[in-house]
């Protein structure tokens, strides 16, 4: 109940806050200045935007089909949280898109350069895109607390961060709001994975005694 109320009340504290910060005129400003950039800056920015859904998805399943084919339990458990905490993160995300419904940049400032395709139909606070990256990011930061995995995964969340700002799809605080979300969302998910394991821990041994003292009698 208390981990239920940790979201509504993250929920509610990102919309509340969302009226404020679109009117704010640093917002674009900000945008504007990482907008303007090289044709070959904004080639990578397509490319991470347009692989984020993609490797998203691939790492939760590339991570299960490698514990099936090994029957490795604890990495199948990983496998099925990160896979979960998108799941968590989607309806989140979804959920401020459709209650806030922040106008995209590049209608309200047609002097952005934006490719029309990259226009999208749904509203742009927050970045779903970026509360992805930070779903997967901070999901595998907590499974494995490895240097080595955790500097790429933030280093591509925060690369995908910034290519919704070079190709002008969202504001700032969109991205802001996004990383936020994606990173609290895991993290909670986790939290509350780990409570589950806990629970399901503390009754194996009940149950193994009373599987022993019916064998004894």
């Amino acid at each position: 109940m208390r981990k239920f109320t940790t979201i509504i009340l993250l929920f509610c504290f990102i919309s509340v806050i969302s009226d404020t910060i679109t009117a704010q005129n640093t917002d674009y400003k900000i945008l504007k200045s990482l907008n303007e950039s090289s044709d070959g800056l904004r080639n990578y920015s397509a490319f991470i935007s347009n692989s984020t859904k993609i490797s998203s998805v691939a790492i939760p399943v590339v991570m299960g089909s490698v514990a099936l084919f090994q029957k490795n339990d604890a990495l199948l458990q990983d496998a099925i949280y990160i896979g979960v905490s998108m799941g968590v993160n989607t309806v989140l995300t979804y959920g401020l898109k459709y209650s806030v419904n922040r106008e995209r940049p590049y209608i309200a400032h047609p002097d952005l350069n934006v490719d029309p395709a990259f226009y999208e139909s749904s509203a742009s606070f927050p970045s779903g895109h970026t509360s992805l990256a930070f779903s997967v990011a901070t999901s595998l930061s907590l499974t494995h607390p490895k240097w080595y995995v955790i500097a790429p995964a933030y280093l591509w969340a925060g690369s995908v961060g910034y290519s919704r700002l070079n190709l002008g799809v969202h504001y700032p605080t969109d991205v802001l709001a996004g990383a936020v979300l994606g990173a609290g969302s895991a993290y909670l998910t986790y939290k509350a994975n780990e409570w589950y394991q806990k629970k399901q821990a503390k009754k194996k041994p009940a149950n193994t005694n009373a599987f022993l003292i019916d064998n004894q009698e």
